[in-house]
């Protein structure tokens, strides 16, 4: 090896061998947080990037893929509680391959390719049965691929077509939708699950859709729609009126001076209505019309056989009526065009029957109110129906300001606690900070006065061999006695304590040194700082 190189390797020896304890602990520490990064490091550059084989697994097609991947010595992580299996990116598609040649994953919903299986002898029963799974299986792949959803059925009520019943029933679906851990399907996705299956199937209507979570919760009812029970619709709009009414009351009486109370009674009973209206066109012509019309003149000077009979079947001689008659006769029939509308009306659970809006202002705050454009305000904004039987009432009362000042008092505790809180964390973390800065810092000086001390105590081994007859000459301004005197050194090395020659020399000049500081310290660092300065080049 070089000799520059190992004179720098030697010199870092050297200096990890003069470091202190504290110098020692801050270096080790150091190696082990640098080692510890670049494994971290390491470990995040070379682990692959995973991606999902297969989601919303059973627990026999999840185990028989694992067993594949197993015996493909393909690594995998499994999530979502064992639905979900993950595997590198560039093992993805070959993995999918195996699996479909295996006929993984088996239990599968189905959807249009049972129909791929249906043979030709297969009755008009089946056919019909295997469509109906087959839209069945379509519909719950679809709800399945939502957000939030892990897995979905559909089962559909579709009626059989007959020419012998007068009304036809609707078709009707009932959706069951289980969610991830955590995950609660919101309004909106259920309107999106009730529209989507209804717009799949002829002649379904969205209010024909039941939607079940996993936990029993109708959050669909047929009849009804996504607006839940007749509890919960009463419950929404008591609660959309109140906010209503509770904003423009803040905005006039202040916030805190007002209180809105809101009952609203609602029907639970869902009906049909058919109603059929008449109405006569306006310049439309007659769908049909028939008109007689009979004339009839004469003298009267016939015959005796001319005349009318008479009561007994008698002829009457015509001369008897009179000799002259005159008959008229008018028959018009005329059918107009009717308009016909005939309208069938569907009225769902939830209509309003009656609704009472109470509302207290507070005396101490709003001082003089008029309490008749206060309960305007409120009837406009509630929506009062009076013919409905909908009533207001508007009270100015003194409120109880006991609880409103302990809950102000909490509230300021509350805020005192978290802001305690947040400069405790604070506090923690610049201890902290500061704690590995004064350390970091303490180490590099006593590191810089180590090196500084060093490097003013370095002297090579030739310059003080070099020096040695000059401190022994009688140019030197102190005496050298027997205990000091030069030690006489033998040019081949030798070795003792398992240190060369050359270092223990250097470890015995520095002592004989540091014997003549002792003795005059001023003397002989003036002397050394002169020898020094003489020694650096021009």
């Amino acid at each position: 090896m070089p000799r520059p190189i190992t004179s720098a390797f030697q010199n870092i020896s050297r200096n990890i061998r003069e470091f202190t304890v504290a110098q020692r602990t801050v270096a080790i520490i150091g190696v082990a947080v640098l080692a510890l990064g670049i494994a971290a490091l390491t470990m995040w550059v070379t682990k692959p990037a995973y991606t999902p084989l297969f989601s919303g697994l059973s627990g026999s097609d999840a185990n028989t893929i694992v067993d594949q991947l197993r015996t493909d010595n393909v690594p995998y992580e499994l999530s979502d509680g064992g639905a979900t299996i993950m595997v590198p990116q560039e093992n993805v598609y070959d993995e999918r391959l195996k699996s479909a040649a295996a006929g993984l994953p088996s239990s599968t919903t189905g959807g249009y390719s049972l129909l791929d299986k249906m043979g030709v002898t297969a009755s008009e029963f089946q056919q019909s049965v295997t469509y109906k799974r087959a839209l069945e299986g379509e519909l719950a792949n679809t709800v399945q691929a939502m957000k939030g959803v892990k897995t979905a059925s559909v089962r559909l009520a579709i009626p059989k077509d007959t020419v012998f019943a007068s009304e036809k029933t609707d078709p009707t679906a009932s959706v069951f939708v289980e969610t991830q851990t955590g995950v609660t399907l919101n309004s909106d996705q259920v309107q999106a699950i009730v529209h989507l299956t209804s717009a799949s199937i002829d002649g379904m209507k969205p209010t024909d859709v039941a939607v079940i979570d996993a936990k029993g919760v109708v959050l669909s009812a047929v009849g009804v729609g996504a607006t839940g029970s007749s509890d919960q619709q009463a419950g929404d709009y008591e609660q959309r009126v109140r906010g209503a009414v509770q904003a423009m009351l803040d905005k006039v009486v202040g916030p805190g001076n007002a209180t809105v109370v809101v009952a609203a009674d609602m029907s639970t009973q869902s009906a049909q209505r058919v109603e059929e209206s008449f109405t006569t066109p306006t310049d439309a012509p007659a769908l049909s019309e028939a008109v007689k019309t009979e004339t009839y003149s004469g003298s009267g000077a016939g015959g005796a056989a001319t005349g009318v009979f008479g009561p007994d079947n008698i002829a009457v001689p015509a001369g008897a009526a009179g000799k002259d008659g005159t008959f008229t006769s008018a028959d018009t029939t005329k059918n107009n065009a009717v308009n016909k509308v005939t309208e069938t009306r569907t009225i769902p659970a939830g209509q309003i029957n009656r609704q009472t809006v109470s509302v207290a202002v507070n005396a101490n705050a709003v001082g003089k109110l008029n309490v008749a454009d206060v309960t305007s305000l409120v009837s406009s904004a509630a929506g009062i129906d009076a013919k409905r039987g909908d009533a207001v009432t508007v009270e100015v009362v003194s409120f109880n300001a006991a609880g409103a000042t302990d809950a102000a008092t909490a509230l300021k505790a509350a805020d005192a606690s978290a802001a305690a809180d947040r400069f405790a964390e604070i506090v923690r973390i610049g201890i902290i900070t500061a704690g590995i800065v004064i350390t970091f810092v303490l180490g590099l000086i006593l590191y810089a006065r180590r090196s500084r001390r060093q490097s003013r105590e370095a002297i090579e081994l030739d310059e003080l061999i070099e020096a040695r007859p000059v401190l022994a000459a009688a140019n030197v301004p102190f005496g050298i006695t027997a205990q000091n005197s030069p030690i006489m050194i033998d040019p081949t090395p030798t070795v003792a304590y398992g240190v060369s020659g050359a270092t223990g020399e250097a470890d015995r000049m520095r002592v004989e040194i540091d014997s003549l500081a002792q003795r005059d310290p001023a003397r002989t660092a003036e002397f050394l700082r002169g020898l020094m300065d003489d020694r650096q080049p021009a």
